[in-house]
């Protein structure tokens, strides 16, 4: 069953106003300006990763291809566009029929990019695709962030598995789009059960503090627990105390028990004493599972520790700190005229304080050293140089319209993962520096 076409309540049935007003006012302009429809070139980049970040992750591309599908302006919509009179009723007739029509190029869900990576380029006519920065970039923006915070704590965890559950600390819509860029940037699984019912997502979950606290004795919580869900759950050992709570919990599910979870205190210290009291009580194999307000640093402080499994909430919905990649969408290029025959010309914003771009129709592709290891980004106009042409990073996404790379979720997991995995090995720390390949601009303005 494919969750994406049952139009479930994690959806909207139209996406046409998630766009600033500006968007419409410059359509209603350019359409009485008779340059609506010149030919134009649209790509999102970032000038600069967040500090400290090494490297960006590609992530809600598959999202950007739903909203631009469901970019419609139905009746009620253009109802209120005319009741607010946003704009005037010629421009409410062309948007009545809009589709999009043009092709979209990107990088590939899940890749890295660094700065000034054309990380999607959107073309077609001005008017059909002006309309879709904000949403666009609203979709990119979050998921990506969220997506670079998972990577740097998989890359933290290592072969230790994390579970994503940050639902009730964000927007519960935040919350799904969270999840799915989580499960990208390498968590095997989620608490959130409308990611996995739209995306698929694993799902996990046993009890709160609130179940233990509703019984009697704790252990009488933890014989419910495992009368109900077997011997392989996992138990919670943080309620009240920790050395006897892991006594019950072997008490009463036995050696078998699946997990215990720590929620509080001194991690790294108390990981160590109750691997010792299960080890001790015969139970070798029952696992431990921390959480408690971690991010990337505090999972890189427990890889002594013996920990099996990580859940991560408010730090990885809210982007470690960075809940934003700050990517922009920028007119790159567009033609003299309506004619469909005449030719792009580069345009670019030339302003202080570092908010310049650079004009052209671009193309990326990644240098690799002898060892396949990523050595540079190399973004261009122009030709692409031959021993280049086959490390070219764009790929179609939308043709005439069309949308052409629809791919499953973990398709787009593994490919960062391998995309990670090529990086310089200095992409992993997690102390202050700049991207860990530098980007290169060639035969640019052409």
């Amino acid at each position: 069953m494919n969750t994406a076409d049952l139009g479930l309540p994690v959806d909207v049935p139209s996406t046409a106003l998630f766009t600033d007003h500006y968007e419409l006012t410059m359509l209603q302009a350019a359409l009485k300006a008779g340059t609506a429809d010149r030919r134009s070139v649209f790509e999102v980049f970032t000038r600069r990763l967040p500090e400290g970040r090494r490297y960006g992750v590609v992530a809600g591309t598959g999202r950007v291809l739903d909203a631009v599908e469901n970019f419609r302006f139905d009746a009620d919509v253009l109802g209120f566009l005319r009741e607010r009179r946003i704009v005037n009723e010629e421009t409410v007739q062309w948007l009545a029929s809009y589709r999009f029509g043009g092709d979209i190029w990107g990088y590939p869900e899940g890749e890295v990019y660094f700065p000034g990576s054309p990380i999607l380029r959107v073309e077609g006519s001005f008017a059909e695709c002006v309309l879709l920065e904000t949403v666009i970039l609203s979709i990119l923006n979050h998921d990506s962030a969220i997506a670079a915070a998972a990577s740097r704590m998989a890359s933290a965890a290592g072969d230790r598995p994390l579970i994503e559950m940050g639902a009730r600390r964000t927007h519960e819509l935040a919350a799904v789009a969270a999840s799915r860029a989580a499960y990208v940037g390498g968590f095997a699984t989620t608490s959130d059960l409308a990611a996995g019912f739209r995306y698929g997502i694993p799902t996990v979950g046993t009890s709160a503090h609130a179940f233990t606290l509703l019984h009697d004795r704790e252990r009488d919580a933890f014989q419910a627990q495992v009368d109900s869900l077997g011997r392989n759950t996992t138990l919670l050992v943080d309620t009240y105390d920790v050395t006897e709570a892991v006594r019950a919990a072997v008490e009463v599910a036995g050696p078998e028990l699946g997990a215990v979870r720590i929620d509080s205190g001194d991690l790294l210290l108390v990981a160590h004493r109750v691997r010792q009291q299960l080890d001790e009580l015969g139970a070798e194999r029952t696992r431990i599972i921390v959480t408690s307000d971690l991010d990337e640093y505090a999972i890189a402080s427990l890889a002594a520790a013996p920990v099996d499994a990580y859940g991560v909430g408010t730090q990885l919905v809210t982007g470690s700190g960075h809940p934003t990649c700050s990517m922009v969408y920028k007119l790159v290029a567009r033609a003299e005229s309506a004619d469909p025959k005449a030719p792009l010309v580069p345009v670019a914003k030339k302003s202080s304080g570092g908010k310049t771009s650079i004009g052209g129709r671009k193309w990326a592709a990644r240098r690799l050293d002898r060892d396949g290891i990523a050595e540079a980004e190399v973004i261009g106009t122009g030709p692409v140089p031959g021993e280049l042409a086959d490390r070219q990073l764009l790929v179609e996404l939308v043709k005439g319209g069309r949308v052409v790379a629809r791919e499953p979720l973990d398709v787009v997991r593994d490919r960062h993962a391998t995309a990670r995995a090529n990086l310089p090995l200095s992409a992993t720390q997690l102390s202050r520096g700049e991207a860990v390949i530098p980007t290169e601009y060639v035969a640019l303005g052409v």
